[in-house]
């Protein structure tokens, strides 16, 4: 009984910290430029830089180091935009410690769950040639990533530049996702590879 108290005492201070970061999170996002939805509840510390334009649609819930999700591995969920690059988030879509790097555009659809850690970044953000690369990043490659209604992407997943990933299909965790996903399969793997139809 004295330890069932104890441990209540003892999460007080997270769960008023949980409750307070929703509606920081609201003010931070609109702060930066953010356009979003009804509902919206962002749990723990975020990150956002750049000057892309960022649009999010209603019920949007993503957790953030070790807020809720126990797999976030306390990692603070971050959205980089370069210049002109775009974002668009459908409705109901959750994440949990999600870093975004946008050169070029992301479009996620309605009903997304992306898990714990993901990273979807759509440049390489160097150039492939090593004596450019030196000086400048000039010639870095990059091309938009489009991720369709009701796909679920498994944790510590990486999304690569050009990549779309249709309609309720299902990433498996720690895939590393170089290339088309079709619609309705199961695919997972370095490089992710369909391994079945749903």
């Amino acid at each position: 009984m004295v330890n069932v108290f104890l441990l209540k005492i003892y999460n007080i201070p997270k769960v008023l910290r949980m409750k307070w970061s929703v509606y920081f999170n609201r003010w931070y996002f609109r702060a930066k430029g953010v356009i979003f939805g009804l509902n919206m509840n962002v749990i723990g510390r975020m990150n956002i830089t750049g000057k892309g334009h960022i649009v999010i649609g209603d019920n949007f819930m993503m957790t953030n180091d070790g807020s809720i999700n126990p797999i976030s591995s306390n990692i603070k969920g971050s959205f980089y935009t370069e210049d002109d690059a775009f974002v668009n988030i459908g409705d109901n879509v959750g994440m949990s410690a999600t870093r975004l790097w946008i050169s070029k555009g992301l479009t996620i659809g309605n009903n997304v769950k992306i898990g714990a850690c993901t990273l979807l970044i759509d440049t390489d953000t160097h150039p492939i040639d090593y004596n450019i690369r030196r000086t400048s990043n000039e010639g870095t490659k990059a091309s938009p990533i489009t991720i369709e209604d009701d796909v679920w992407i498994g944790a510590h997943s990486i999304i690569l530049k050009g990549v779309t990933i249709g309609a309720r299909s299902i990433i498996g965790a720690g895939s590393i996702v170089t290339k088309d996903i079709p619609c309705d399969c199961i695919a997972a793997g370095n490089p992710c590879k369909v391994k079945k139809g749903l």
